[in-house]
């Protein structure tokens, strides 16, 4: 028997049980205030996670980060991501704000920097200005729906947000899928979007999870292509709680 899938109205990251998330204009795009531009999400739950990301030759601070992390196998609960600086090509220097950034958020909902992954989008070439980062970090309120200000956190120039949960029903078996995700150019395969995000309440063996993510991202982000060129940012991370 084929498993049933329902779209959930107005469904977003936050959809599965046990994630929460916040938004707010910290001012990396411009002055604080006018647009969203940081936003976490966060698991009550450490995660068996999974992620792929860009297969660039030039990889941005929060990608190589985030494969460190991946690597060792670290139980996200929490992915930190911003739009208007993309901190690629930003050397050392780069680097450790990414591991900050990490750190400071770790230290806004209670766990070690390593179970926190990093993600950023937007100009190439500019430092991130860790101040206003700081600053909004502390703003931040996490919810259960706060998945709709994430998915506009993370646009550029998009035009929409990109937002989707889904209840899957297998026999006895019930679990939601949500995801959020950004990208409008620099899209090429492999990896045609710049950052996607994916939640599930289900229980999942983690090799399992890999290569249901490999296997969706090769009929869904690798066969799209818009203007040639791929992303040092492009980011996909599953999380399974």
């Amino acid at each position: 028997m084929e498993a049933e899938i329902e779209f959930i109205e107005s469904g977003t990251v936050t959809s599965p049980q046990g994630f929460h998330a916040g938004a707010t204009a910290a001012g990396i795009k411009g002055s604080a205030g006018d647009r969203l531009d940081l936003g976490v999400l966060f698991s009550q739950e450490p995660c068996v996670t999974t992620g792929l990301l860009t297969s660039n030759s030039i990889k941005s601070a929060p990608v190589l980060l985030c494969q460190q992390r991946l690597r060792e196998g670290h139980r996200a609960m929490a992915v930190v991501a911003n739009s208007g600086c993309a901190n690629a090509s930003t050397g050392d220097r780069g680097l450790a704000d990414a591991a900050e950034v990490a750190s400071l958020t770790a230290n806004s909902i209670g766990t070690e920097a390593e179970n926190v992954l990093v993600a950023s989008t937007g100009v190439i070439g500019r430092l991130l200005p860790m101040e206003r980062i700081k600053d909004g970090l502390n703003s931040i309120s996490l919810s259960d729906d706060g998945g709709h200000e994430l998915a506009m956190a993370i646009m550029t120039t998009d035009t929409f947000p990109k937002e989707e949960a889904v209840v899957v029903r297998d026999g006895d078996t019930r679990y939601t899928i949500g995801g959020v995700a950004k990208g409008s150019g620099m899209i090429h395969p492999n990896m045609a979007t710049l950052l996607c995000f994916l939640t599930t309440d289900a229980a999942v063996d983690p090799s399992f999870l890999e290569l249901a993510l490999r296997r969706a991202a090769s009929v869904s982000f690798n066969m799209v292509s818009i203007d040639g060129d791929t992303s040092p940012s492009d980011t996909l991370l599953l999380m399974a709680n």
